[in-house]
């Protein structure tokens, strides 16, 4: 009997390097978008505790737009149901991506960081209910603050303390914030939507119909599938679902794979990677910075205010839930995945690897000040405790996360040093190319084996999922899991067919 670890390959292994190229691209812009978010945070927090903090309210809560249309809002709800649904929708595009076309198609990649955004959501969510359960003053509604992970955030940390962290931690840190930013999501439509009004959910249904025949008929006129968008983003806005879910549903909506007409999936990226590199330097570069810039701001009081705020179980319940629940949440769940799957680390890396991420997952900043608006009202003193208590958090898990990533750095140095060198100055790293190789003889073996086996009897794969998918394995084409897997696995399996 094959053991199960056989099955999987290891916990953090290398990439492809197509998809390790792709990736980096998105860190580059996710990481300037992080800078800009903490300069808009700080300016918000400086300018609402200056001598010109009314001008920073009055800025804030001035209204404009069509009130005709139920959207009247004022600067701060245009940024958080508006601007924050153009990140949502590159978060769709990017989720959807990863798990139709990227290295997370395989289920057995997924696993991990999937397993590890759930785990960062629910101890963090328990922790914040256990701490305001049992105190008199405790506000349990609040519960889905702490859930998420600032991805902008924590990469612009990573810039500055991780310069050298291997690319398959910041992937693994990535696609997690991604996931639990989708889960926060589908938390705010369910649990914090107070009043729903059915007849514009259904009417959005038409526009959105029409935008997604269109996408998937490839188009990219942005005058026919724009004004789609607005009108399903007002509709789920009027209907009271919080609007940003409709970015969401939007970016699940467009097609990844080119069409066999365009060439195929090997033809090049599909619509998804074409909108993804249009809508992420908006995202990341206007419309998550504004947010912070109009929705950071909070005035503390000095320290009066401070202690007024830290006898607030809320507060307390977010800290520790961004502080001590996702390290718990994040690292317990990938544990989990390792000891039952009986996967190994990759070479090289250990545990604490695992715990300096987990630790920076506490990060929680974009969605959870969202959630904190939602859950207590914008401008309200508990609102204004939510903003204290998630600055305080993130501050405090980014510094445990640097000391943590700062004690690994040569270790980190000499991974990124081995997986970037290329001496034959071909484009692609040496170990990126061996394991290309790896797969290509492996396909040989394959194709040998099943040769074998119809002079023998039948295939049982040929009758199996092999058959069912489709698919046969070639010399040209990488065997499943081929690149970057370190660990061994059954060379029987076949790579499941990405959907269109």
């Amino acid at each position: 009997m094959v053991e199960t670890s056989r099955r999987f390959p290891r916990v953090f292994s290398r990439g492809s390097w197509p998809e390790s190229v792709r990736i980096a691209d998105v860190l580059r812009q996710e990481t300037i978008g992080g800078a800009l978010l903490m300069t808009g945070a700080v300016i918000a927090l400086v300018w609402s505790n200056s001598p010109w903090a009314d001008a920073y309210a009055t800025i804030r809560d001035v209204t404009f737009g069509p009130a005709s249309l139920h959207l009247e809002l004022s600067a701060s709800a245009w940024a958080a149901d508006g601007l924050l649904a153009i990140f949502f929708f590159v978060a769709g595009l990017e989720l959807k991506r990863e798990f139709v076309a990227g290295d997370l198609r395989d289920p057995r990649r997924a696993a991990v960081p999937v397993a590890a955004a759930v785990g960062g959501v629910v101890v963090p969510a328990v922790l914040y209910v256990v701490v305001n359960a049992t105190t008199a003053s405790g506000q349990v509604h609040g519960w889905a603050i702490p859930t998420a992970t600032d991805i902008a955030f924590a990469l612009a940390v990573l810039a500055v303390v991780g310069r050298h962290l291997p690319p398959a931690l910041r992937t693994f840190l990535l696609t997690l914030a991604v996931v639990d930013d989708l889960i926060a999501i589908t938390i705010i439509a369910i649990f914090y939507t107070a009043d729903l009004t059915v007849t514009p959910l259904l009417v959005a249904l038409v526009p959105f119909a029409l935008f997604t025949l269109l996408v998937q008929r490839r188009v990219r006129s942005w005058w026919l599938l724009l004004p789609l968008a607005v009108a399903v983003w007002a509709l789920v806005h009027a209907s009271g679902v919080h609007a940003t879910v409709a970015g969401v549903l939007l970016g699940f909506a467009v097609p990844v794979v080119r069409s066999d007409a365009a060439g195929g999936p090997d033809a090049g990226p599909g619509l998804a990677e074409h909108f993804e590199h249009r809508f992420r330097p908006l995202s990341a570069g206007v419309a998550v910075p504004i947010f912070a810039l109009l929705s950071a701001g909070v005035s503390v009081g000095g320290g009066s205010g401070l202690r007024s705020a830290a006898h607030d179980p809320v507060v307390l319940g977010i800290i520790v839930g961004l502080v001590v629940g996702k390290p718990i949440g994040v690292l317990g769940a990938t544990w989990l995945v390792a000891r039952f799957t009986r996967a190994q680390l990759a070479e090289g890396l250990g545990w604490v690897d695992v715990l300096g991420l987990a630790v920076l997952a506490g990060v929680g900043f974009t969605v959870s000040l969202l959630v904190g608006e939602l859950a207590f009202g914008t401008g309200s003193t508990g609102d204004d405790h939510v903003k204290v208590a998630v600055v305080l958090g993130s501050l405090t898990a980014t510094l445990l996360a640097t000391g943590l990533l700062r004690l690994r750095n040569r270790a980190y140095r000499r991974i990124s040093e081995a997986e970037l060198t290329d001496s034959d100055a071909d484009g692609t790293p040496d170990v990126h190319a061996a394991d290309v190789d790896r797969g290509r003889r492996h396909g040989v073996h394959r194709r040998a084996h099943r040769g074998r086996a119809v002079a023998d009897g039948p295939d049982p794969e040929a009758t199996g999922v092999g058959a069912a998918a489709g698919r046969e394995v070639r010399p040209d084409q990488p065997a499943h899991g081929a690149p970057g897997d370190d660990g061994p696995t059954l060379t029987t399996s076949v790579p499941p067919t990405s959907p269109t």
